[in-house]
């Protein structure tokens, strides 16, 4: 075995350790069709819908991926992203995955992908949105940016 696969299945091994400490810190078990559910969402390499989710993960009842979204959400373990096509898309929380991103959302189908900014753009965001953050008296604790507009497929 590789020192770059051991690493990847240390990441693997953390993500779901941490997020079973999650589950069960709010009395909920890290399940087969959960762990499941997280595994499809960290190997996307976009926030998924149910549609999404129920593919990749074959066993999955629509019924049931919006429940353990729901219950994954809740515990701080997936981040619920609302698209103008009603279907939300789902993906795995910055504070598991430690890495801050924003999004590009098309308003025609509702595709979501992640864009990373970069360094200097993020610490001029962060900066402005401190500032703002300060003379309204409050105290931000992190940022989302969500850049709506239309994809190539809807473009085109």
């Amino acid at each position: 075995m590789s020192a770059a696969h051991d690493h990847g299945h240390d990441a693997d091994a953390d993500l779901h350790a941490e997020i079973g400490l999650r589950l069960t810190g709010s009395g909920q078990r890290y399940s087969t069709v959960r762990r499941r559910i997280v595994e499809a969402l960290a190997t996307a390499d976009r926030p998924q819908s149910v549609a999404d989710l129920v593919e990749a993960v074959p066993e999955l009842a629509v019924s049931s991926a919006y429940r353990n979204l729901g219950v994954l959400a809740d515990a701080g373990a997936v981040t619920r992203l609302a698209t103008e096509d009603d279907a939300a898309r789902y993906e795995l929380a910055e504070s598991v995955t430690e890495r801050h991103h924003h999004h590009l959302v098309c308003t025609g189908c509702g595709l979501v992908l992640d864009y990373d900014p970069p360094a200097a753009l993020e610490r001029d965001v962060a900066s402005k949105l401190d500032e703002v953050a300060r003379t309204q008296g409050f105290v931000p604790e992190g940022h989302r940016i969500d850049l709506l507009g239309r994809c190539a497929e809807c473009v085109g």
